[in-house]
């Protein structure tokens, strides 16, 4: 088997299934050769999907110096840095997309982060966890404690996020902020497409996941 050298080493090894699904599902939402930057990038896989499938120019942004140092010796161009403070050195219109995977829920200053993604990049792509999905809603009614769930894996006390929202609370957001929404994608706790959840109220009630391509109006 040949073995291309043109993309990062992380990339010439991966195989599709040691990729998140919801990764995946990402990926198809980008165009082939694109430049990407990714906020909150972690261990660098979806770069390197996206760097072995779509063939794109891929950067990354992440906080942990262990993630940044594990990132670099796989080959692929990753700083460290916060998304809240750091996203405005980044040039205007310096990316094809800007994408923050379940992410935006951790931030201090959530509007701000998407303002300076739809800023940087001519499209941003946003996954979180949907806070407005039945098992939450019922979990909260039978036993009036926050839930833990597949997508909400942790206790209160122990979880990183910090503005949990709804798939609502989000379309609502990119409204107040002027962003067009071009697709919307309803993805379960396993991160796969879920097939039967049409975009709006079920969406808001049946997805655990969402997830959205946007961009500026302008």
């Amino acid at each position: 088997m040949n073995v291309r050298t043109d993309i990062p080493l992380l990339a010439q090894k991966l195989r599709p299934e040691d990729v998140r699904a919801d990764l995946r599902v990402i990926a198809a939402l980008v165009e082939p050769g694109s430049r990407v930057l990714d906020v909150g990038c972690g261990d660098g896989l979806l770069l390197a999907y996206l760097a072995r499938e779509k063939g794109v120019d891929g950067r990354g942004i992440e906080l942990s110096q262990a993630g940044v140092n594990a990132c670099v010796a796989q080959g692929l161009s990753v700083v460290q840095g916060d998304a809240d403070t750091d996203l405005g050195d980044y040039p205007a219109n310096g990316y094809d997309y800007v994408i923050l995977s379940q992410t935006l829920q951790a931030t201090r200053k959530p509007y701000k982060v998407l303002k300076q993604m739809l800023r940087i990049g001519r499209h941003a792509i946003v996954s979180f966890p949907n806070f407005g999905h039945w098992r939450v809603r019922l979990s909260l009614f039978w036993n009036g404690r926050m839930p833990v769930t597949a997508a909400l894996p942790q206790s209160w006390y122990e979880t990183p996020n910090i503005h949990f929202c709804t798939i609502a609370d989000f379309e609502q957001l990119c409204r107040d902020m002027g962003a067009v929404i071009e697709r919307r994608v309803s993805v379960d706790a396993f991160g796969r497409r879920e097939r039967i959840v049409a975009p709006g109220a079920l969406a808001n009630l049946f997805a655990e996941q969402g997830m959205f391509l946007l961009r500026n109006k302008n």
